[in-house]
C-alpha cells in the first residue's frame, strides 16, 4: 500500500495567486489563472507543478524541467524551456519558501504523535496498527496512523511518531524519536537517536531568515544499523535515504536530501551535508566532514577527520583537508615535517619563542 504522506497538501492556487505570495514578478503574457497543484524539484516536476533555481548548478535541470512555472532570477530566465513560465524574483530561494508554505501550511510545526493516546492514556493511539508479537516497553508512544511490523521492539520512552512505519524484527532504542520516516525490516536504531526531524533550511535575508517548510521524508531501508544519539534529517522535497545494510556508528549527523547507498560504513561524529550522495560501500573514517551537493563515488574510502569539499572518484582513498588522494595527502605532510625541522629556515619568532618556552 502506498503511504499516504505525512502532509496535507493545500491548493490548487492560481498562477497568479503563486507569484503574489513568492513576490515573484509574473509575466504579462502568461494565464495568471492557470492552476498549480504542488511544489516539486526541477527534475520531478511536471504539468500543474511549480519548482525553483536558486543555484546555477543546476542550470541543466532547470532547461531540461517539465514544470509549469518555475520561480528564477532574471539572469537565468532565458535557460527556460518552452511551457515553463518563469516567476522572475530577485530572492528565488526565499520565494520558494514562502510558496513552499502555501502549499503545505501544516509543515511549519513537526508531526509527533498527534494527540492523545487514548481514554486510558496507554500510550498507543487508537488508529495505530501492530502486528503480532509487537514489544512495547513501559513508557512508549506510539503516535496516530503509526504502523509497526511482527517481532518489533519499541523500547522504553520512544516516541513514534505520526504515520510512521516500521517494518519487522526491528529494535528501537529507549528515547529515540521518530517522525515523517519509513523503517525497513531488521533495522536496529540505538539509543538516543533522533530520525525525522527538519533539515535545517532557511533563506537568509538582511532583516530575518526565514524557514523553509521541509516537507520530505526519511527513508531508512533494511538491515540498517544507526548508533545512538545520531540525527538524520527528513528531506526539503526530496527524501533522505539509507541505504539496505548500512552501518552508522553513534552522533553521526546527516542532513536532509542526503542519500547514502548500500552496506556504506560511517564512524562517529561524521556530519553529511544536504543533498550529498554516497554510492554502495563508501567508507567514512571517524570526525569526516562533507559539505553538501557533493557525490562520493562507490567504494571510495575517507580517512578520518577529513573534509571532502567536492566529488570524489569512485573506488579511491583519500584524506585530508581539503580531502585528496591519500598518496598526495601524505606527500605533502612528509614534505611540511620535513620543512618545519630544517634549522636554516625561520618563520616569524618561532625559534625564539621556542627557546623562551
Amino acid at each position: 500500500m502506498q503511504h499516504p504522506g505525512f502532509f496535507e497538501r493545500a491548493g490548487p492556487f492560481s498562477l497568479r495567486a503563486v507569484s503574489e505570495a513568492a513576490g515573484a514578478s509574473l509575466p504579462s503574457a502568461s494565464d495568471g489563472e492557470s492552476k498549480l497543484v504542488d511544489v516539486r524539484p526541477l527534475d520531478a516536476a511536471g504539468q500543474g507543478d511549480v519548482s525553483f533555481l536558486d543555484n546555477p548548478k543546476y542550470l541543466p535541470l532547470f532547461a531540461s524541467t517539465k514544470a509549469s512555472a518555475c520561480l528564477v532570477a532574471a539572469k537565468f530566465a532565458s535557460h527556460a524551456p518552452p511551457g515553463t513560465v518563469c516567476l522572475i524574483t530577485p530572492e528565488p530561494y526565499r520565494s520558494f519558501a514562502k510558496v513552499l508554505a502555501l502549499f503545505y501550511p501544516e509543515a511549519r510545526a513537526p508531526k509527533t504523535a498527534g494527540e492523545r493516546a487514548s481514554a486510558q492514556d496507554s500510550g498507543i493511539h487508537a488508529s495505530a496498527k501492530l502486528e503480532a508479537d509487537v514489544t512495547v516497553e513501559p513508557g512508549a508512544v506510539i503516535g496516530k496512523e503509526a504502523e509497526i511490523g511482527q517481532g518489533t521492539t519499541i523500547a522504553a520512552g520512544s516516541v513514534i511518531g505520526y504515520r510512521v512505519h516500521i517494518g519487522r524484527d526491528c529494535y528501537i532504542g529507549p528515547n529515540t524519536v521518530l517522525t515523517h520516516a519509513l523503517i525497513g525490516n531488521r533495522v536496529t536504531i540505538h539509543a538516543g537517536a533522533a530520525i525525522g526531524q527538519d533539515g535545517f533550511g532557511f533563506a537568509m535575508g538582511r532583516t530575518a531568515h526565514l524557514k523553509v517548510p521541509q516537507i520530505g521524508r526519511v527513508i531508512i531501508q533494511d538491515d540498517v544499523e544507526i548508533g545512538a544519539n545520531t540525527t538524520i534529517d527528513r528531506g526539503a522535497l526530496r527524501d533522505t535515504i539509507i541505504g539496505e545494510g548500512t552501518k552508522i556508528d553513534n552522533l553521526v549527523q546527516i542532513g536532509h536530501n542526503v542519500v547514502i547507498g548500500r552496506h556504506c560504513i560511517i564512524v562517529a561524529q561524521t556530519g553529511i551535508s544536504g543533498s550529498t550522495e554516497l554510492g554502495d560501500f563508501v567508507a567514512l573514517g571517524g570526525q569526516v566532514g562533507v559539505v553538501g551537493h557533493v557525490k562520493i563515488g562507490a567504494g571510495a574510502q575517507i580517512a578520518g577527520s577529513s573534509n571532502v569539499r567536492g566529488n570524489v572518484p569512485p573506488g579511491v582513498r583519500w584524506g585530508g583537508t581539503p580531502a585528496k588522494p591519500t598518496r598526495l595527502w601524505f606527500r605533502e605532510i612528509t614534505l611540511l615535517r620535513r620543512l618545519a625541522e630544517r634549522k636554516d629556515v625561520k618563520i616569524g619568532d618561532d625559534e625564539k619563542d621556542g627557546e623562551e618556552g
